[in-house]
């Protein structure tokens, strides 16, 4: 007889239970935490964030010539268009080592599949291995494409479908999984991290690394924020709306710490150094409209291949956790005021979604869940007259942070695309015309139009 059909059987089982009330709560509690949000199951750490706690561990032994080629390649390798002394003379070293890739055997990755861990380490390294592959690969008189032999592409595919990423170098690769500690007794901090591997072997680039990871580590900051919103268990009495009102004050003051950080890459990143020498390595595949060399991915079908643009802050989960939070409509799906402009319009309003495809499935999956609420934070504070003031805040606070990334995009992208490069770079350069992103995306008008996205999002009386 089913105990849910039998009255006996169900005053049998609540007197097992101290009384009703203990029952009751137990019951309660159970159903609650299954409504828990938990950062952790999204491989988000409430220390650390986006950021593994722990430096990725050395992958198992049948994988480690992957893990030595891509330590024997620092130094070695110059861009394939450099035609300076010493990358001519590094050029049948390089093609030596590329020679070596090419024999490689294609292995099985299942292995590896149990331990997140192991899967961010051979992406990170395999899409490392990739990109030195392909831009140390000197340029064919008649543009012919570049194959990419299939011991990197397979595997790199089946880790990365694995993590529910793209199988090209991505922000997470460059900069939240490529790093070890500088003192293994301290945990992580920003003063506690160095960068592993570079591409272009510059300081530059390590710093600009560093930078980024130091905007990582502070949006840890927001996240919390955003989890207690998340926690909290009404929005309309008194102490949650007090609690609201001082967390949307205290991200208006991480967002402006933010921006403070933003500005000091100023000074840390040459940005000729960034423009003629990081990133270029940074690239992906070229559109097919691009003079650039196609990429040829050996052993797998095209359709694994979309999303393969390089990395680009754009990707980091943290920003995006803040627009969602924050209820920022980048798609323009919402009638609000001003209205988008004509250049808004004709912006890639798909821009930030596409770019959440380069982040880890669940990375993506954390950021689905902070925007499924009952009320967005906006949709409460627009309810809730006291609040109107601390949300416009921190949207403004958010809104010149992105002032701030447009004049510094301006400066290392803009203008360095239409610089003369220094003397000491012997290049062939191709033209690619309008200046773009690290992730392949026409740079201003995006920028200006998830600026303005963003003004959007403020709250009229």
């Amino acid at each position: 007889m089913n105990i849910a059909s039998s009255p006996l059987h169900l005053m049998n089982l609540l007197g097992s239970v101290a009384n009703v009330k203990t029952f009751a709560r137990s019951l309660t509690s159970s159903l609650m935490q299954e409504k828990t949000f938990c950062p952790q199951h999204y491989d988000v750490d409430p220390n650390t964030g986006c950021f593994p706690p722990e430096p990725l561990p050395q992958l198992p032994r049948p994988f480690s010539f992957w893990e030595n080629a891509l330590a024997e390649v620092q130094g070695v390798l110059y861009l394939g268009n450099d035609e300076s002394d010493e990358a001519l003379d590094k050029r049948e070293a390089g093609e030596n080592w590329r020679a070596q890739v090419r024999s490689w055997p294609v292995i099985e990755t299942t292995v590896l599949h149990e331990n997140i861990r192991y899967l961010q380490k051979a992406h990170m390294v395999l899409a490392f291995i990739m990109h030195f592959y392909v831009h140390s690969t000197p340029p064919t008189e008649d543009n012919s494409p570049i194959h990419i032999p299939r011991a990197i592409c397979v595997p790199l595919v089946a880790v990365s479908q694995a993590l529910g990423t793209a199988p090209v170098l991505t922000f997470a690769d460059t900069v939240l999984w490529n790093w070890t500690f500088i003192n293994p007794e301290l945990p992580l901090s920003a003063d506690n991290i160095r960068y592993v591997t570079l591409l272009s072997g510059t300081d530059a680039e390590r710093a600009f690394y560093e930078v980024s990871g130091i905007v990582e580590l502070k949006g840890v900051e927001m996240l919390q924020i955003i989890e207690s919103f998340m926690l909290l268990p009404n929005t309309t009495d008194y102490a949650s709306v007090a609690k609201i009102s001082r967390d949307l004050s205290q991200l208006k003051k991480i967002v402006e710490e933010l921006t403070d950080i933003f500005l000091s890459i100023r000074d840390a990143v040459d940005p000729k150094a960034f423009h003629w020498q990081c990133r270029p390595w940074w690239s992906g595949a070229p559109a097919p409209s691009s003079s650039q060399p196609e990429w040829i991915f050996e052993g797998v079908p095209k359709s694994a291949t979309v999303d393969v643009s390089g990395p680009s802050a754009g990707q980091s989960t943290v920003m995006h956790a803040l627009d969602v939070f924050l209820d920022i409509d980048h798609r323009l799906t919402q009638k609000r005021q001003p209205a988008p402009s004509e250049s808004n319009k004709k912006a890639d309003t798909g821009f930030m979604e596409r770019m959440r495809r380069y982040m880890p499935r669940l990375h993506r999956e954390y950021l689905a869940r902070i925007g499924d609420v009952p009320q967005s934070v906006r949709e409460v504070a627009n309810a809730t007259p006291t609040l109107r003031e601390p949300y416009n805040a921190a949207v403004a606070a958010l809104k010149r942070l992105r002032d701030v990334h447009i004049r510094i995009v301006t400066l290392y992208v803009v203008t360095m695309s239409h610089s003369a490069p220094p003397t000491d770079i012997k290049r062939k350069i191709q033209e690619e015309g309008i200046a773009r992103g690290t992730g392949g995306n026409e740079a201003s008008s995006l920028l200006k139009a998830g600026r303005d996205a963003t003004t959007r999002a403020m709250l009229k009386d």
